[in-house]
């Protein structure tokens, strides 16, 4: 995640406390005289360094579990920068306010920290190893699992180093630490079964030492009397740069023969994340049409329409058999219904993002079958009505920002989807959406910005843009309108869109009343919108008011859309209360 303070020109990043001093002093000594830098211990926190009667003040700024900043015992702010621009108008237990910023020299780049110089290495082969990811989506699998990976990484990035063999007795790490060779600072990290806390053991002349690692009730880790951490890999790092307490560095990690696995399912975690064809043989055979007897199908609906049924099945590739959803065309459709599925299956055959279901080819058999990637937990408005209690605001926006990203990628290869509704977001788990229904989806051509449709159909009009309504123009610009509609759905806990309080309604009388599409537009046109949702934050709901800007020029494209989305869902994820495992109300996944 970005660091609060990158942007502030009196933030010099990871620097100790004689070069914060020195910078002060060639700056001149005022009183008031100040400077911002990353806190080397405390992972997000900062210290403001400054100057007062011709002496250095150094007050660690820390994170708080809301995602505020405070200096102890004094009021939280929002961000670093608005922490400084309060002090500057109150001292408010300061030595004195902050008066003047010392900036950094012309050409100076804030110093990088241990866990700024690890973070994306860190992130890029937790995910690389942990789902055996490579190209876009590896690069997909970084960006929208960002903040729950980095947060993984960072509280529990110990449970993947080599140097960690978790629950094991002294006499086992004694075992372990003398099997093979014994250079000085050969060292273990091991769970103590007695109380689930820590220890250290180290090899030096021959001879193995235990250090108990504290861990107090503020949740910092340290060796008894030494320095304290965020977290274990943070102590361990800093350990084998100085000894501090123990009787020698840690140089040489004793590797885990047992690698314990990890707790939290994750899009990546999915055998449907990565693309069927990622393997080159396996894309040798990537055809549209497939063959009968390579489909396995069972006789569980999951769902109806007009257009036939979809059934579950199996599909035999050439090295695994894969889960699939099959749409199978009533055998008495006319030709104008057959086309039509043909065409949604070739444009379909065309996609290849974690985020977009993906088609795997057609089967012509005792009906015209579409085969498609299973997601199994059904659509995003049925899910969020019948888990409303369940799902926090962190769960939506995670949905939400995934959706932005497959349709960014759908913008990127110039496609235009014309349906995006919360009804045509799939659900593989209660942490991974993938939009699907290709059904009146466009490829414009290389020079073309919209599709125009000749004549109206049945058209979701409540989904859909002014320029659709009212000129048939459909484009990039045109989804992300509907990409509003749709986040309007999915913080409504799937509602219906466009609805309006009857004024007067009797009792035991609906006091909603659905608009019809005529209904729709009018109320458009005369420059109104739809309500916020009662829990959905600010932030989104002015984004939503972003998607509805009439005049579709002025309207955010999808990279626009994906990287606001983004910002904010990488604020709150850092947040405890909507981590990884312990924040959500319901933890578990989907089937």
């Amino acid at each position: 995640m970005p660091d609060a303070a990158a942007h502030l020109p009196f933030y010099y990043g990871s620097i100790a406390r004689s070069e914060a001093e020195e910078h002060l002093k060639l700056a001149g000594m005022a009183d008031g005289l100040f400077l911002l830098r990353q806190c080397l211990r405390s992972l997000g926190g900062y210290v403001l360094s400054m100057v007062c009667d011709l002496q250095f003040y150094h007050y660690p700024i820390e994170r708080q579990l809301n995602g505020t900043y405070a200096i102890l015992g004094g009021k939280a702010h929002c961000g670093p920068e608005e922490l400084c621009e309060f002090y500057s108008k109150d001292a408010d237990g300061l030595c004195c306010p902050l008066r003047k910023p010392c900036n950094r020299p012309s050409g100076v780049e804030p110093q990088p920290g241990v866990f700024d110089s690890m973070r994306d290495n860190m992130v890029r082969e937790y995910v690389r190893q942990t789902w055996k990811l490579e190209g876009d989506a590896l690069e997909q699998a970084i960006i929208s699992q960002a903040p729950q990976v980095e947060k993984l990484v960072a509280t529990t990035a110990h449970e993947r180093m080599s140097w960690y063999h978790g629950n094991i007795s002294r006499e086992e790490a004694e075992r372990r630490l003398y099997s093979g060779a014994q250079p000085d600072g050969k060292f273990l990290l091991r769970e103590k079964k007695e109380n689930r806390s820590y220890a250290l053991s180290l090899v030096y002349g021959k001879t193995v030492y235990h250090y108990r690692v504290d861990h107090d009730k503020s949740g910092k880790y340290s060796i008894p009397e030494g320095t304290k951490f965020d977290t274990l890999w943070q102590l361990v790092e800093y350990l084998k740069l100085k000894p501090d307490g123990l009787i020698f560095y840690l140089r040489e990690a004793c590797p885990n023969p047992n690698m314990p696995g990890k707790s939290r399912l994750l899009p990546m975690d999915t055998s449907v994340y990565e693309s069927p064809y990622s393997d080159p043989e396996e894309l040798k055979d990537k055809k549209l049409f497939l063959k009968r007897d390579h489909l396995m199908i069972d006789e569980v609906e999951l769902g109806a329409g007009n257009f036939g049924c979809v059934k579950k099945g199996v599909y035999k590739m050439r090295k695994k058999q894969i889960d699939v959803a099959i749409k199978v065309l009533k055998s008495n459709n006319e030709k104008t219904v057959k086309d039509e599925m043909m065409k949604e299956a070739q444009i379909m055959h065309q996609l290849d993002n974690p985020y977009i279901v993906r088609m795997i080819g057609v089967c012509e058999a005792e009906s015209l079958m579409l085969v498609m990637e299973m997601a199994s937990g059904g659509p995003l408005n049925r899910f969020l009505a019948s888990k409303k209690d369940e799902i926090t605001t962190s769960n939506i926006v995670e949905l939400m920002h995934q959706v932005s990203m497959g349709m960014k990628y759908l913008e990127e290869k110039n496609f235009v989807h014309r349906d995006l509704a919360a009804r045509n977001v799939l659900l593989v788990n209660q942490h991974y959406a993938k939009i699907s229904d290709f059904g009146l989806s466009k490829a414009l051509g290389a020079d073309d910005s919209y599709y125009k449709a000749r004549t109206a159909g049945k058209w979701p009009l409540k989904w859909y843009a002014p320029e659709c309504i009212l000129f048939h123009k459909f484009s990039s610009k045109s989804d992300v309108w509907s990409y509003g509609v749709t986040m309007w759905e999915a913080f409504s806990f799937g509602q219906k869109p466009y609805k309006v309080r009857q004024k007067p309604y009797k009792v035991r009388q609906e006091p909603y009343k659905k608009m019809k599409g005529p209904e729709v537009i009018s109320f458009i046109e005369q420059g109104k919108r739809m309500d916020c949702p009662q829990e959905c934050p600010a932030e989104m709901y002015a984004l939503m008011q972003q998607c509805w800007t009439y005049r579709w020029e002025e309207r955010p494209g999808f990279v626009a859309v994906e990287n606001i989305i983004r910002s904010y869902y990488y604020s709150i994820a850092a947040k405890p209360e909507n981590g990884p495992d312990t924040g959500d109300k319901a933890k578990a996944a989907l089937p």
